[in-house]
């Protein structure tokens, strides 16, 4: 991870970073610190795997490195500008436009096809109606779903579901991809299948993706590691 002058020229500038990061919860003596002083630094063009047992405070950092929740104190900067401390109006369009997000559940609508699922997300992301059909089938080629695309998700596999996933919160070519356990539902096979589509972004087409999960094997295909224990990155 780039942290001094000479990794930055060797990595570049981070895209994504947290600087001092803090998350509590409760008040008083009640107060619990998910995240206790995080920094870290998110070179572009890679994929780095957030991991650690539950409670650990990686989906807590996830939260907050997606502007779904704040920091109680630091900050995060995604390409150069804060972005922690925006209204929720404001960190609403951000996640809209510049940051895509997959989840455990494949939250695909049963009634709608591959194609019809990743076209609805754009239109909910506010994209122009005209472009949307060229965009969504770009996406799902990218994930080797488009010979698949008039399918319904019963008629998919998990794999197949979650590439769909994928498809929909790339579409709208956000700055960086956000995944919590994205392979979590999958066996084994299905989840190395998602984790390639996963690899092929990143060097085929230059994304950024972060995630967490609990699979060494998964890790063994990340970039970067990064440790989680008791709410502070360990080596």
């Amino acid at each position: 991870m780039p942290h001094t002058e000479q990794d930055r020229k060797t990595y570049g500038d981070p895209i994504l970073e947290a600087v001092g990061v803090y998350r509590r919860f409760g008040r008083g003596n009640m107060v619990v610190t998910a995240l206790d002083n995080i920094h870290l630094s998110v070179p572009a063009h890679s994929m780095v795997a957030l991991q650690g047992r539950s409670g650990s405070g990686k989906t807590t950092l996830l939260n907050i490195l997606a502007a779904l929740d704040e920091p109680t104190e630091g900050k995060v900067i995604l390409q150069g500008q804060q972005i922690s401390g925006l209204s929720e109006a404001e960190r609403s369009k951000l996640r809209r436009k510049e940051i895509g997000l997959v989840f455990q559940s494949f939250g695909l609508i049963p009634l709608m096809s591959a194609y019809e699922n990743v076209e609805f997300g754009l239109r909910i992301a506010g994209e122009s109606v005209k472009g949307n059909q060229e965009a969504a089938e770009r996406a799902l080629e990218r994930v080797g779903m488009k010979d698949r695309m008039k399918h319904r998700p019963m008629e998919l596999s998990g794999g197949e579901q979650q590439r769909v996933a994928i498809a929909r919160a790339i579409a709208h070519e956000p700055a960086i991809l956000i995944a919590d356990e994205p392979t979590a539902e999958l066996d084994s096979k299905m989840g190395l299948q998602v984790m390639r589509v996963f690899r092929d972004l990143v060097q085929d087409s230059g994304m950024t993706i972060v995630l967490t999960t609990h699979d060494p094997g998964i890790m063994e295909l990340a970039d970067y590691v990064i440790a989680l224990e008791d709410g502070k990155i360990v080596p």
